[in-house]
Formats: structure tokens, sequence, C-alpha cells
């Protein structure tokens, strides 16, 4: 990348800190398989003598744990043939599934038009449930629950879907989300900054390694190295909707080998069809933007900005994180922020 235009990104990332937007971010960017800008700016939190923000900082990476962890995990069982993406739950779940939910399929829930409401503060009776006991809880809370709308024929962004698929990660893979990924991807990648929260920090990480997020009402002190999410953090550190944590480049090593196997430059950790099937937009219902488990451009104010072709995915988290891969362009943008500090409301 030429030098002036370096210089540019990195006046506008300043400015982002200038500006108040983030105290301290982290921008990756690589072309054709090739990182071609790798800048940090700002500090970790707005105090006057925090730590500079590094290129090796580790951030909640809040809704990404979507794309990067449940959705990586389905993608695995499907390739495998142990999940069929129109098989509906009751043939997922080792329990009596209530009627209007009989017909959902990960296909739907994957494309957020399942039906499932977009979030509930779960949390607040969570805290009252034992520990252990929590994931069974809300598991039934979400088989009982009401559905927002009619499946299939609507679309909202849905915290509570995701929740549904960690568990049919769990069941499908005899094992919990978080191991599931470890064994078959994060591990094998060598990917040591990455990983699922519990509520106890990694003792292998410094507080300095981490980028804080909110100070949590809820929690009464600033969030650093536990998930800022408070459902997840409810539910003992994640869930399939957030958790996950980790640091620009090992995104880009994910996303990355995502773009290689969809290219068919490699077929080891999936088959290219599988990558291809998750990256097309569905169409379930008309005028939806979403791919399985992946956002694609909308046609006007996308969240991708008004650069990215129409054949790209990404997501967003709500902690200030985003990711974009351009097919078409063969451009991926990693951008990591910590805008939620110290709060949301700004």
């Amino acid at each position: 990348m030429e030098e002036e235009k370096r210089d540019s990104i990195k006046r506008l990332l300043e400015d982002g800190v200038r500006e108040g937007v983030f105290p301290g971010a982290v921008l990756l960017v690589a072309r054709r398989g090739n990182m071609v800008l790798f800048e940090e700016v700002g500090n970790r939190s707005w105090i006057s003598d925090a730590s500079p923000m590094n290129r090796d900082t580790i951030f909640d990476l809040a809704s990404l744990t979507k794309p990067l962890g449940t959705t990586l995990a389905i993608m695995k069982l499907v390739d495998e043939g142990r999940i069929d993406c129109d098989r509906t739950l009751d043939g997922l779940l080792s329990v009596t599934v209530p009627e209007d939910k009989k017909v959902l399929t990960t296909r739907l829930i994957l494309s957020h038009c399942a039906g499932f409401a977009d979030w509930k503060p779960f949390y607040l009776e969570l805290e009252h449930v034992p520990i252990k006991k929590r994931k069974e809880w809300l598991r039934e809370s979400l088989l009982n629950m009401p559905l927002a709308y009619e499946p299939g024929k609507a679309t909202l962004y849905s915290d509570l879907g995701f929740m549904i698929l960690e568990w049919v990660v769990e069941e499908m893979a005899g094992m919990p989300l978080h191991r599931f990924l470890e064994k078959h991807f994060y591990a094998p990648l060598s990917l040591n900054n990455t990983f699922f929260s519990t509520n106890t920090r990694p003792a292998r990480f410094s507080k300095d390694q981490f980028a804080p997020t909110e100070e949590c009402p809820w929690r009464k002190r600033t969030i650093l190295g536990y998930v800022h999410d408070e459902n997840a953090y409810a539910l003992g550190g994640y869930s399939g909707h957030a958790g996950l944590f980790g640091t620009a480049e090992e995104v880009y090593t994910i996303v990355n080998l995502l773009r290689n196997h969809f290219l068919g430059e490699r077929n080891d950790y999936l088959t290219p069809e599988t990558v291809r099937m998750f990256f097309k937009r569905q169409n379930i219902v008309k005028g939806s933007t979403w791919a399985l488990g992946w956002d694609t451009p909308s046609p006007e104010d996308s969240s991708s900005g008004r650069y990215f072709s129409s054949d790209s995915v990404g997501h967003l988290g709500f902690t200030g994180t985003s990711l974009w891969m351009d097919f078409n362009k063969d451009v991926i943008v990693i951008f990591l922020a910590n805008r939620v500090h110290p709060t949301r409301n700004k």
C-alpha cells in the first residue's frame, strides 16, 4: 500500500480517537491473501496513564462470536454430514420441541428469520438460578417462550437463535461449543489468543493485554478480560451469540482460512462447497441480506460501507468490532475497537 494512503488511513483512525468515538483501535487489511495494512491507534482506555493499544491487544469480539464461533462449528458439522441445514429442531435436540418450533431449522436460525425475538435480559433472572443449571433454565425458556413472528415471514437479528444453535452444536458434536472449536480450528491453527470467555480471566494473560469495555452498571465495575454481554456472563462467560475473545491477527487467520476454502485453494478444514453455501445470501425473506450466519451488503446504508461489492460477507460486534471480506476485490478488512468504553451511551 502506498505510504500516502497508509498515512491518510492512520489520520482517519486518529480522528476517531480525537473525536471520542473510541479510545483506541486496530485495523488490519489484506488483499489477495497478503496483509497490506496493520495499524493501531490510541490507548486501551481513556484514563491518563492507560497502556497504548497494540496490534496484539485482545478484544471482546462480541457478536463476531456468531460467524467465527457458532457458525464455524455448524459449518464443520454440516461438512461432516452430522447436520443438514434443513433438518428441524425436533430432529436435532433430544427434548420434546413445542409445536410452534418444530418447523424451525438451522437454516432459518442462521438467517435470522426463525421467529425468535432479538434480545431479552435473561441475566436478571439467571442470577437467581444456580450456575450449573443456568443453561438448562435458559434453553427451557427459549423453547417455551412465544415466537415474535411467523418463521420465514420476516427477518429480525436475534441473539436468541444463536443461543439455540449452541445447544444444537453441543447435541450433535457430543461436546461443548468451545471444546469443539478448539479441537477442530483454534488449536490446529495455533490460535493462542483466541478463546471463549469464562467468569475467571485466563491466568496466562495479564490485564494490560485486554481492551476494556463498559463500566457495567449491573456488575458495578469496568469489564476487563471478561465478556461484556450480560447474558453471556450470566451463563458462565459465553453462549452461542457472544463470548469469543481474540486479536486482529488471529481473526484474520480464521477469515483468511475461510477465504482460501471459498476460492478452492484449500479443502483441509472444510470443503469449498460448504463454505460457499454458507456465504450465499439465502433470500428466504424478500429484502433480507443474510447468508448463513454471515451478513451481506445491503443496497443502501450498509454496515460494510459503500465500497464492498455484492459478492461480500461480514459481521459486526456490539463492542466495536467488525469484519468484511469482498471476494470480487479479494479484500479483507478487520476493524477492532472498544467503542463501548466507558459506556455504550455515547
